[in-house]
């Protein structure tokens, strides 16, 4: 099983944990504040099913009906939980409506601030481990679960610092006040998700740091050819794609070509994980350039 199943795996029983505490410490107090934070975190646990299940299919190899594999099946996951982050922060906003209509004081606030505190301190360790290990293994799934749960921790202390502050002074409208404000902050992290996963969906082209590395290598490894053009990038989930033609002498044997193409991937994988290369072969007369040139 590979790591990346594991960590969706692991969200969750994680978020089933951190759900369960926040429902004990809403029970006990009553706030408006930690009913809304408990209902964000159920999006938690649906968004780690989602992500775990694109993940899965993610993984499916290559086949006839998907010839260049099923890595977008990743961002599906990631858009649907911009989504579902999107409707929990306007499920908060109603739930801080109803409590600014009806202001009430709380009960046990102490011991409901403790309790979602151990839930707040837990939800901030996991989600830096879904963001850092989502990156290592190039997972926008698990990136975008671990960033949403970064909004959750952000929900937990806005929350905090509501309900104590209605403590100290007394003024129980900060409850419902400070799960508005937190559902705002909420609604920018969910469209920031759905944007940036829409934008790997439409074929997004690889970083400017990772195109220059790219570049480097064809105009490094290519020696014997004349010319590289018309390079193209994507990036689908942890594979990433990049396709260009490469002008060769016209003498060049069919051998000789495809030993500069086979230095050329060896390079480019090495350097650049999960990347699958095409390289489109041209005779002399289709140069456009002097020298290796690396041109887009």
């Amino acid at each position: 099983m590979s790591t990346t199943l594991r960590l969706a795996m692991a969200s969750i029983f994680v978020g089933a944990i951190v759900l369960a505490i926040k429902s004990l410490a809403w029970w006990l107090t009553g706030s408006v504040a930690l009913l809304s934070d408990a209902l964000e975190s159920t999006v938690n646990v649906a968004t780690a099913i989602a992500a775990l299940i694109a993940i899965r299919i993610a993984a499916i190899p290559a086949d006839s009906s998907h010839p260049y594999g099923h890595h977008k099946a990743e961002f599906f996951s990631a858009v649907l939980e911009g989504v579902m982050i999107i409707i929990a922060a306007l499920v908060i906003l109603r739930e801080a409506y109803r409590g600014f209509l009806d202001p009430a004081a709380l009960d046990m606030p102490v011991e409901g601030l403790l309790i979602n505190g151990a839930a707040t301190v837990f939800n901030a360790l996991w989600a830096w481990v879904l963001v850092t290990r989502g990156r290592a293994n190039s997972s926008p799934a698990l990136v975008a679960d671990g960033r949403h749960l970064w909004t959750d921790v952000v929900t937990s202390a806005g929350v905090a610092l509501g309900v104590l502050l209605a403590m100290i002074t007394g003024w129980w409208m900060l409850d419902p006040i400070m799960a508005a404000i937190v559902a705002v902050n909420i609604l920018w992290s969910g469209s920031r998700v759905v944007r940036e996963s829409l934008s790997g969906l439409m074929d997004e082209a690889v970083s400017d740091e990772t195109l220059d590395t790219v570049r480097e290598i064809i105009a490094t490894e290519a020696g014997g050819a004349v010319e590289a053009h018309d390079l193209r990038t994507r990036h689908a989930g942890p594979a990433i794609f990049i396709d260009f033609h490469l002008v060769v002498p016209g003498d060049t044997t069919v051998f000789d070509a495809h030993e500069i193409c086979d230095r050329v991937e060896a390079a480019l994988k090495q350097a650049v994980e999960g990347a699958r290369i095409t390289i489109h072969v041209e005779p002399e007369h289709k140069q456009k350039h002097s020298g290796i040139v690396v041109l887009d």
